[in-house]
């Protein structure tokens, strides 16, 4: 039986809070294929303050897949330095070429390596009871998240990151990927509240269904804390969307989309466009397919702060008490057993695009704290169960 239409074929759910609520899932069919891919050295690359940069290439690597496949058929998971992607079998070769030029570019463009690891589904499920199960977080009509659950992805992350036998080798294509969408305009998106606070927590409990329940009553321990995290602490808002020419990001998305083109001629197309772009957003004009007032609105909608892939991923815009509540709540279960956790404070919020139709709505928007965001977190979730 042909799979390739799994998950655009997956109804979609849209209350975040039920993100771990076993009804919205579906097993994944066993000829798909996990892709794991994370930026080497990333803190290394966030002490030389370039973690715009990592998230390029974190973004890039969904581009550059969804540029190859059709539209609405890959599940994904942004990660702040890579990505979390599940490939239908047809396209596996498509997928995994254009990883390798989106590689390629990481080490020429920006010096920085992209680790890629590729891990079968079906050897995923021999083991115990790991599962890779796929649920579909609709954002906004048009635009939807994937998310992951059943301890599939967890193991094969830790399956890529431990050795060399999952990592996909191979010289770089003799074309660049697709990267067409891609782009970092925005400035960085400050706080409105004091604190953007990313955080990471992984719950524990006996089965799927007791661990849905303590995710459920984790996030309405957090909306407690800061509000309901469907309405507020949102980190995109009206007051912190802020455009300016030229955006301070542009030489980044020159860099990575450039391709063969000729770079003065490419640089000279992005800047035009960026200069539309801000006096559509200055003035709220339109052209074409931006409609400068209904774009931030929708932007606002599309926004990916909140994820789920076997770990609750969330960027909140908080003050310094309630990031500190937060902290102790936590700090608290974790002495219970009850979880594990990792967070990092910083003032703003850092938003890569990936803009697919303007006239249908169709677009999404990566955000991750500055200065190391969910990378940051990452690491000081592991270097607490190290202590522990």
């Amino acid at each position: 039986m042909d799979s390739s239409d799994f998950f655009a074929s997956l109804p979609a759910f849209g209350i975040f809070a039920e993100v771990a609520d076993t009804r919205h899932y579906r097993l994944a069919p066993d000829d798909w294929h996990v892709i794991i891919t994370d930026v080497r050295g990333s803190t290394q690359a966030i002490e030389q303050g370039r973690y715009k940069q990592v998230n390029m290439v974190g973004a890039a690597c969904i581009n550059a897949v969804l540029n190859v496949t059709e539209k609405g058929t890959v599940p994904y998971v942004f990660g702040g330095d890579g990505a979390t992607l599940l490939i239908p079998p047809g396209c596996l070769g498509r997928c995994t070429e254009a990883l390798l030029g989106v590689r390629h570019l990481a080490a020429t463009k920006f010096d920085l390596s992209l680790r890629i690891g590729l891990v079968a589904v079906a050897e995923i499920h021999k083991h115990g009871r790991r599962r890779v199960m796929v649920g579909k977080f609709q954002l906004s009509p048009g635009n939807t998240m994937a998310t992951f659950t059943g301890g599939g992805i967890e193991l094969a992350e830790n399956w890529v990151k431990s050795g060399t036998d999952c990592l996909l080798d191979g010289e770089p294509p003799n074309k660049n990927p697709d990267l067409d969408g891609l782009s970092c305009r925005w400035e960085p998106l400050a706080s409105q509240s004091g604190t953007m606070l990313s955080l990471l927590v992984q719950v524990a409990g006996d089965d799927d269904t007791q661990k849905a329940r303590n995710y459920r009553d984790l996030i309405d321990e957090i909306g407690k804390l800061t509000g309901d995290i469907e309405t507020t602490g949102k980190p995109v808002c009206d007051a912190n969307m802020k455009f300016r020419w030229p955006p301070r990001g542009l030489t980044n998305e020159i860099d990575i989309t450039v391709g063969t083109r000729n770079r003065t001629l490419h640089a000279l197309r992005l800047y035009l466009s960026s200069l539309i772009q801000f006096f559509l957003d200055r003035f709220d004009l339109n052209a074409g397919g931006y409609r400068g007032r209904l774009y931030r609105v929708e932007l606002r909608d599309n926004t990916d702060y909140r994820r789920f892939d076997d770990t609750l991923r969330v960027l909140i815009d908080c003050s310094p008490a309630e990031a500190d509540a937060i902290d102790a709540m936590l700090a608290e279960r974790t002495q219970r057993g009850e979880l594990k956790y990792g967070l990092h404070r910083s003032d703003s919020a850092l938003m890569t695009c990936l803009v697919f139709d303007l006239d249908k709505g169709e677009h999404v928007h990566f955000v991750d704290g500055s200065n190391g965001g969910f990378t940051v977190a990452a690491k000081k979730m592991k270097a607490k169960n190290r202590s522990s």
